[in-house]
């Protein structure tokens, strides 16, 4: 059993995170395998969403700690941060939308991993951990960077030093998350259609303007958004929708 399975439908790359016997607990496997199934639907023009889920329970637990205390290795850690890390800025890096199902739990670099994603949808019932300090651990997997930014420095604090659990709701309420409903599986996967079916590169391009300004200065961000506008607008996907909006 692969530790990431990947299929493409309809113009959708569905990635599995698929450990589901460990919570999806993120050892070197599922971090290889993650990136390269980002990888290849970043190369794939057949692919027009990517859909993230988990399998079983739970989402993703946070690292493997079993693996962390049995690995002899005293560079396993770092490089597997490392590894994960890069699966989480493939994600990012993505110029085409990204949503992520999740349910049960997500912890530690769970958080990252989900919050690489553009739309979160949430089971009810499922918790959000920070986990990190009930281990002796800091944040990997992007978590310091993209934690504040979705939910305010304060909040992030927060919920990392306090030690407590966000609910669903509370997720949602703080802007963790998008959506939380009876069957995140089944609500994810018919906002990805529905993206499959729209205009999936201005989707795509416009998460990843949003998401480069957090990294940019005012002039190259809006110098991005010009050439941006203009490269599409001569596009076929745009004078479609042109002729379509002018009844032409």
């Amino acid at each position: 059993m692969t530790a990431v399975a990947c299929t493409v439908t309809d113009g959708i790359a569905h990635i599995e995170l698929n450990r589901p016997e460990a919570a999806n607990g993120i050892d070197m496997a599922l971090a290889t395998g993650l990136r390269e199934a980002v990888e290849a639907a970043r190369d794939d023009d057949a692919v027009r969403v990517v859909l993230l889920t988990g399998a079983g329970k739970r989402f993703c637990g946070g690292g493997d700690i079993a693996g962390f205390v049995d690995e002899e290795d005293p560079s396993y850690l770092q490089r597997l941060a490392e590894e994960a890390g890069a699966a989480v800025i493939a994600l990012e890096d993505l110029a085409k939308p990204v949503v992520v199902a999740v349910q049960g739990a997500v912890a530690g670099g769970g958080l990252g991993l989900m919050l690489g994603g553009d739309l979160v949808v949430a089971q009810e019932g499922t918790k959000f951990v920070f986990a990190y300090p009930a281990i002796g651990l800091t944040p990997d997997c992007g978590v310091s960077y993209l934690l504040p930014r979705a939910i305010g420095q304060q909040r992030a604090l927060a919920f990392a030093l306090s030690g407590r659990p966000l609910s669903a709701q509370d997720a949602q309420a703080q802007g963790l998350v998008a959506e939380v409903v009876e069957d995140a599986g089944a609500r994810a996967r018919e906002i990805a259609t529905a993206l499959a079916k729209g205009a999936a590169g201005a989707f795509g391009d416009s998460r990843r303007l949003l998401r480069a300004s957090w990294t940019r200065d005012r002039a190259t961000s809006a110098a991005d958004e010009s050439q941006t506008l203009s490269s599409r607008g001569q596009g076929e996907e745009a004078r479609a929708l042109f002729a379509q909006f002018l009844g032409r």
